[in-house]
């Protein structure tokens, strides 16, 4: 790809340096998208990365803090999922906003905006959320291997490794397979939670009011804890690196008209993958709302635990199979956006340029590592507590990623006609106060505890 036709001096874009090149350059614009013909046609080669991007929404972190929220609070936390959906599609927009309008991810961006020094401590902050990221998928995985498999937890950690090379195959045969995996893999966790949900039989008056605001939420300590671990595994900060990067793999033009309906196909494809996931990601705590709350099992935080309470409760035992089943469909999903997402970071911010195998080995290396470690050395106690942390842990990260993104895209400057309207940089700035803030009164209940 002839990167130089592209570049543009800082008089011309607001940026400090011309634009480098791509992050995944190996998949770089490698999806062609037609040129005219049914605006559907169009559409359809837009989809997918909004899906990878949802993966964050069924990672195993995200079902500790559904598990524990449902079984402790009932339905009161689907407010927070709601919430927290509305948030993540306004930012995933701008994710897309910024890539398609500037031609750079989050992580360069970051790195032309603040320079070295700033970005590096941006990188440590990003891969920490990586590694939070992935020691969720680790124990996940591992703990869906032993559920169904009965291999044991640090057999099943080193197996979690193994994905880099199923990134590698499908990658050589294009970036639409590794598309395609993630997708047929939501499919079997629908499928499943599908059927679980019709076991369960919940109150849906009471699933309906769950979606209401409270006031508890910010005078209970531990719903609030809860509650940024929902929002931690759900607006995710390497979903928003992530999706800067892959929105890229479609070879859009170059043209103001073709980049406006690029952005708007991209923003269909999140939202819509966004709102599948809002069901998945609520169905994981209606489940557990209806199957442990209702029955007193208030303290149900282990994923291994829910495996096993699932059978005698709902009185069939395909119940805790189809839990296990999409378990591992989740951790393989959520491992693969992972190290992507790893992968877009590390050259971003450090502009590393190493050969493909050994840059996604080092990626994944760099998260999988500390997770392994932190498995095998607590083993299968104190999985769920490792979880719940791991997934507070990325909302606290989650501001350092958040404003660059608002900031940049609100800049006339440096997006041009495609910079964000006041009304949604206003909006996406509340958020990211919002975030902050909760944050911030997380830290406050812990300093005092």
């Amino acid at each position: 790809m002839d990167i130089s036709s592209q570049t543009a001096t800082k008089t011309e874009d607001g940026w400090r340096q011309p634009r480098g090149e791509a992050s995944l350059s190996d998949v770089h614009r490698s999806i062609a998208v037609r040129t005219g013909g049914p605006t559907w046609r169009r559409a359809i080669a837009f989809i997918g990365p909004g899906y990878l991007v949802a993966v964050g929404y069924m990672d195993p972190g995200n079902w500790a803090t559904s598990l524990a929220g449902g079984s402790k609070f009932g339905y009161t936390l689907l407010f927070v999922a709601l919430i927290s959906n509305i948030m993540a599609v306004v930012l995933q927009a701008l994710c897309a906003r910024l890539a398609i309008g500037s031609g750079r991810d989050l992580a360069q961006a970051c790195r032309d905006a603040y320079g070295k020094q700033v970005s590096y401590v941006l990188w440590f902050l990003a891969e920490i959320a990586i590694i939070a990221t992935d020691l969720a998928e680790v124990i996940g995985t591992a703990i869906g291997l032993n559920l169904i498999f009965g291999i044991p937890l640090e057999i099943g950690v080193v197996i979690t490794a193994l994905d880099v090379f199923l990134i590698l195959y499908l990658q050589r045969l294009g970036f639409r397979w590794v598309e395609a995996m993630i997708i047929a893999l939501l499919a079997v966790i629908a499928a499943c939670f599908a059927i679980q949900i019709a076991l369960a039989d919940p109150d849906w008056g009471s699933v309906i009011r769950g979606f209401a605001p409270t006031t508890e939420l910010l005078t209970s300590p531990d719903m609030l804890y809860l509650a940024l671990g929902i929002l931690g595994a759900t607006v995710m900060p390497h979903n928003l690196y992530l999706h800067s990067g892959i929105v890229q793999t479609r070879d859009y033009g170059h043209t103001t008209p073709e980049k406006r309906e690029a952005l708007k196909f991209a923003t269909w494809d999140s939202t819509i993958a966004l709102t599948f996931a809002l069901i998945i990601n609520a169905s994981i705590l209606i489940l557990a709302a209806s199957t442990f709350h209702r029955t007193g099992q208030t303290n149900v935080e282990d994923i291994a635990q829910a495996h096993a309470l699932l059978s005698p409760l709902l009185g069939l035992s395909v119940a805790p199979v189809l839990f296990g089943i999409a378990l591992i469909c989740c951790g393989i999903n959520s491992s693969v956006t992972a190290t992507l997402a790893g992968q877009i970071v590390m050259e971003g911010f450090l502009h590393m340029r190493l050969p493909q195998w050994l840059r996604r080995l080092i990626t994944r290396a760099i998260a999988i590592v500390p997770a392994a470690a932190v498995t095998i050395w607590y083993g299968e106690a104190g999985t769920a507590r490792l979880l719940i942390l791991s997934q507070v842990v990325l909302s606290l990260q989650l501001s350092f990623a958040v404003f660059p993104l608002v900031i940049f895209t609100a800049s006339k400057t440096k997006m041009g006609p495609l910079v964000a309207p006041r009304w949604l940089t206003a909006f996406a700035m509340f958020i990211a106060i919002v975030i902050a803030l909760l944050n911030l009164k997380l830290i406050y209940d812990f300093l005092l505890s």
